[in-house]
């Protein structure tokens, strides 16, 4: 029985990963790319505070830029592509508050979590890394 027991335990252990997210979806490629945020800078200054977002689309920073978002307990950032959207002229979100709604469908997804109901796909999602009070690093 102990020998059942320290199986499954094992299982669990190396199939549990923090960084573990799916982004695989099929109207958006994956472009690698790594971007650093200053929040000392003006632009970034309210990923300071809890619930607050901000749109970075520069350069090659995600199909159509990126969203970083404080969450309260850390950052996440998700693509501001339409993820149930072929690219097209009206398939880049916009910010509304702690969500991103796409212009195609007016389908709001959820900034905290990256989902909308009854959708298909959620947002694509990259990760963060904070690299000190300051700085975070965004990439693929």
């Amino acid at each position: 029985m102990k020998k059942y027991i320290l199986l499954v335990l094992v299982a669990v252990f190396i199939s549990c990963d923090k960084e573990n997210f799916n982004n695989t979806n099929p109207y958006l490629p994956n472009y690698a790319f790594t971007y650093n945020i200053n929040m000392n800078l003006p632009q970034y200054n309210s990923l300071k505070f809890p619930s607050n977002a901000v749109y970075i689309n520069a350069g090659n920073t995600g199909v159509r830029g990126v969203f970083v978002f404080n969450t309260g307990s850390g950052y996440v950032a998700f693509d501001a592509a339409c993820p149930n959207q072929a690219l097209s002229s009206c398939s880049t979100m916009t910010l509304n508050g702690i969500n991103a709604v796409c212009p195609c469908d007016d389908v709001s997804y959820s900034l905290f979590s990256g989902q909308a109901p009854e959708m298909e796909y959620p947002m694509k999602q990259y990760r963060v890394e904070q690299l000190d009070d300051f700085n975070l690093r965004v990439y693929n």
